[in-house]
């Protein structure tokens, strides 16, 4: 992540939950709840939540999991990870909070039964080492969810665009205290890949035996769990 991203994050990170809720129109928490439905997390799994920013998604997760099992959850952004760790204080959740890049996790190889990031893909430096970097620490048979923002139907492209590009903005200068970041936001959406160009993308970075694409709320929103390849036993053949 850029030192401009990074500082950008900083400057709305206090604001960025009120955001969320505004620009979603309260439909936010909801998508990362089918997130964490489709990623077949269970109590005693090991969890790693990359970019988790403010912690929505972990918490998700580790409410999920019932409280039990390893639960982590990584950010580059120190002022964003200390309002995760905030929310997790207050509810007495037992979650592992790092500063950490999602290209270069420093993680031990197949550690964790699913890894996620939700909105967050889009914004590192290069999205290719990232998938490699969460796929290297997933373990064999686990899952790998990507929750993140696709395009709608052709018919309805014209209103998102005049969403996407006048009225965002407006709410994140009201809601989120800095229009020009949510400017920023919005056109790495418009341009980073969706649907089945971005299932190639996973693949190119990792060997998976099943990627399911979900696309929510009308295709603003896509959710693809890919499943990393067990190895083959030389035995059966």
């Amino acid at each position: 992540m850029s030192k401009q991203v990074h500082a950008m994050f900083s400057r709305i990170a206090t604001r960025y939950d009120r955001a969320n809720r505004w620009m979603s129109f309260g439909t936010d928490q909801g998508v990362r709840r089918r997130a964490v439905a489709m990623s077949g997390i269970r109590p005693g799994d090991a969890l790693l939540d990359c970019a988790a920013g403010t912690g929505d998604l972990t918490l998700l997760f580790h409410d999920a999991m019932n409280g039990r099992g390893r639960v982590v959850g990584t950010d580059f952004n120190a002022d964003m990870l200390s309002l995760a760790e905030a929310k997790s204080r207050d509810r007495s959740a037992d979650i592992e909070w790092r500063v950490a890049d999602s290209q270069d996790l420093e993680f031990g190889d197949e550690s964790f039964d699913v890894v996620s990031i939700a909105y967050g893909i889009r914004n590192v430096d290069d999205p290719h080492r990232a998938l490699r970097s969460m796929h290297r620490v997933l373990k064999p048979g686990g899952r790998l969810v990507v929750l993140e923002f696709g395009q709608p139907p052709m018919l309805l492209k014209p209103f998102y665009f005049i969403y996407n590009r006048l009225i965002i903005p407006l709410i994140g200068g009201l809601a989120g205290g800095d229009r020009d970041a949510y400017r920023y936001l919005q056109r790495t959406s418009d341009s980073f890949p969706y649907g089945r160009e971005f299932v190639d993308m996973m693949r190119a970075n990792g060997d998976f035996d099943d990627i399911r694409v979900k696309p929510v709320a009308l295709g603003v929103n896509y959710i693809y769990v890919g499943t990393r390849k067990e190895p083959v036993d030389p035995a059966v053949s």
